[in-house]
């Protein structure tokens, strides 16, 4: 028997994100390359030597916590969004949120480096997040052509997202004073149908989630798609 040991870690820097609540976001990263933000990091590593040669580099893998979900009570079981929120696996089957010590990784793309800055796309990290660690990605080592796994073998099933022209527009706008992709970023997280699986579709039942600072609110007409509603400051 191993006695147990704690260890303590501090955050290499922060997450500046799109994402201010958890609702909407991808279930994984790259299934939205409009979803961006920027890692702040810390003193001693906001110094042009903790980066150098990054920039030869597309991809990083980030170590992070999920600071809202972390539990004093350890889960062995949980119920992943992917099984539709009714059947359970054990922890280290899922990549649930609840983890262990409340570690998430994620492959996000690296748009540029700038000493103390790391400006990333296709990310699924919650603003704030702290992050614990930066690896890069090494493709012929990270992907593994002959890897299987039988629980998620495909992405998600997409809807399919409308607008109301008035929305789209309203969207338009948001986008360009953020100088950000916003209609897309919108299109790309809704398209995964962040609604809970076990939850019965109302059409007249409104839905909403703060992107950068607007709100977005959609509904659904029928199965299968989303019509967003309207985009307004948050």
């Amino acid at each position: 028997m191993h006695a147990a040991m704690s260890h303590s870690v501090d955050p290499i820097g922060y997450l500046h994100s799109c994402f201010k609540e958890k609702f909407a976001i991808p279930r994984q990263p790259q299934l939205a390359p409009a979803a961006r933000g920027v890692l702040e990091l810390v003193a001693p590593y906001d110094r042009a030597e903790a980066i150098q040669g990054l920039e030869q580099v597309s991809h990083v893998w980030l170590l992070f916590l999920f600071h809202q979900a972390l539990e004093d009570k350890p889960r062995l079981k949980v119920r992943p969004p992917r099984l539709g929120g009714n059947a359970s696996l054990g922890v280290f089957a899922s990549r649930a949120t609840h983890r262990p010590n409340g570690i998430g990784q994620s492959v996000v793309k690296l748009e540029r480096v700038e000493p103390g800055r790391l400006w990333l796309s296709g990310i699924d990290l919650l603003d704030g997040t702290p992050v614990l660690d930066i690896k890069p990605y090494v493709p012929y080592a990270d992907s593994v052509a002959e890897a299987r796994n039988a629980i998620a073998d495909a992405a998600p099933a997409r809807v399919t997202v409308a607008w109301e022209q008035s929305a789209l527009q309203q969207a338009q706008e948001h986008g360009l004073r953020l100088n950000e992709p916003l209609p897309e970023l919108i299109e790309q997280c809704l398209a995964q149908d962040p609604r809970p699986a076990y939850q019965i579709p109302q059409p007249e039942r409104r839905y909403g989630v703060l992107l950068w600072d607007v709100q977005v609110r959609w509904h659904y007409p029928e199965p299968g798609r989303i019509l967003v509603l309207e985009v307004v400051p948050g």
